[in-house]
């Protein structure tokens, strides 16, 4: 087979969560499968980023916009690349595509305009959630299947889609290998120190100015926690800009707790494992994902991670993690001042994370997609065809 794969923003220099799955999948697929030519399509960048394969082809496809290169010029490229089918990896999709589509779509958050935390954001977020509204509904019902990245939002495709509900597939994230414990102090110092600037321990938060990722809830959660110890342990929000962090701060009365947090910007994917590993605890108590991958780094790299009861972290996270509510501060920082003071609950959770994160791996993704491309291609001449997610042993 030629199965086409869109990777549109995987060759940008900041790479973040469905550009890493993309990527970490292609390289599984690529290797455990040379039978296949696997012919990603993406948009030039100054960071690429994909193996050299006899059964890879990269194809560079210009264009201005995000949806005029998807709904123009990848469709055009599709068709003089003769590829058997298209996998579009990052929630949207072109809607007029002449091959066989199979959809990732990671959540359906851009329907839930509603939930209070969805107000607000950048109005780069809100065009796009505007975008994925229009183009998502009818690319999705044309697609030969779905996948998806967590049995929660699978249920919440089919909440919105019932008419999807034999399509839909679960194909849950990996964890890389290069994800592990950094023990070696040195080698920790000379990233974490010395490199990226940071201190040698700290509270650890992957935040953004997406409401979901709840970087208000953060910051009230550490203000009380600060308030309670006189040696406060620094917060460390990695790719967050100082003006928007004062803003924020403003907003919750409390200036006074920049002189404790950390920026160091974004943070390469290469020191991320270093970080982790120094972090006393890594905070993720969003409000809404579909997955949580950043729960599998931080374990696999055995740090103990807090995170939220909501949506799919429960499910990411197994027994491995502290679960807080996200709209509730004091939860949050009542979580931080256990870890911070609980040597046995911190080696509980180390050891906990490690074993957790060993269940998901990269290669497991490959294999069910994989299954999906194989029996989307036995069935491409059926006007009806089958579930695919029966075969592919994903439900």
């Amino acid at each position: 087979m030629r199965i086409g794969i869109e990777a549109q923003r995987l060759y940008r220099a900041d790479k973040h969560g469905m550009d890493v799955v993309a990527l970490e999948t292609i390289r599984r697929l690529v290797r455990l499968a040379p039978q296949h030519t696997f012919v990603v399509f993406v948009r030039p960048g100054p960071a690429p980023c994909l193996p050299d394969a006899d059964n890879l082809e990269v194809r560079r496809v210009p264009g201005w916009s995000y949806p005029s290169w998807e709904q123009w010029a990848l469709p055009r490229a599709v068709s003089e690349a003769g590829v058997d089918l298209l996998h579009a990896t990052a929630n949207t999709a072109p809607l007029r595509v002449d091959v066989p589509l199979l959809v990732t779509l990671h959540d359906v958050i851009f329907l839930e305009g509603a939930a209070p935390w969805r107000r607000g954001g950048t109005w780069y977020q809100r065009l796009g959630n505007t975008y994925r509204r229009w183009v998502v509904p009818p690319a999705i019902r044309q697609a030969r299947a779905v996948a998806t990245v967590s049995h929660h939002e699978k249920d919440r495709i089919t909440d919105h889609f019932p008419e999807l509900s034999g399509r839909v597939f679960v194909a849950p994230n990996g964890v890389d290998p290069r994800f592990a414990p950094v023990d070696d102090r040195r080698e920790r110092e000379r990233i974490v120190l010395k490199k990226v600037g940071l201190p040698r321990s700290y509270f650890f938060f992957l935040g953004n100015t997406d409401p979901k990722k709840n970087l208000d809830g953060v910051l009230h959660a550490y203000a009380r926690y600060a308030d309670a110890h006189d040696r406060t342990l620094p917060l460390v929000i990695a790719d967050f800009h100082p003006t928007r962090l004062r803003a924020a701060l403003q907003t919750i009365g409390r200036p006074d707790l920049q002189q404790h947090i950390r920026l160091p910007g974004y943070i390469d994917h290469a020191d991320l494992p270093a970080v982790y590993s120094a972090a006393s605890a890594f905070l993720y108590p969003s409000r809404r994902e579909s997955f949580g991958l950043p729960i599998l780094e931080a374990m696999a790299c055995g740090t103990p991670v807090i995170t939220s009861d909501a949506a799919a972290m429960p499910e990411t996270a197994g027994e491995a993690a502290l679960l807080v509510d996200p709209d509730r501060p004091s939860d949050l920082a009542g979580a931080m001042r256990r870890v911070v003071a609980d040597t046995r609950l911190r080696r509980r959770l180390r050891d906990r994370g490690l074993r957790r994160a060993g269940t998901f791996s990269w290669e497991r993704t490959a294999r069910r997609l994989l299954r999906a491309y194989e029996e989307m291609c036995a069935t491409a001449g059926r006007s009806s065809p089958r579930p695919v997610h029966a075969l592919a042993g994903c439900s």
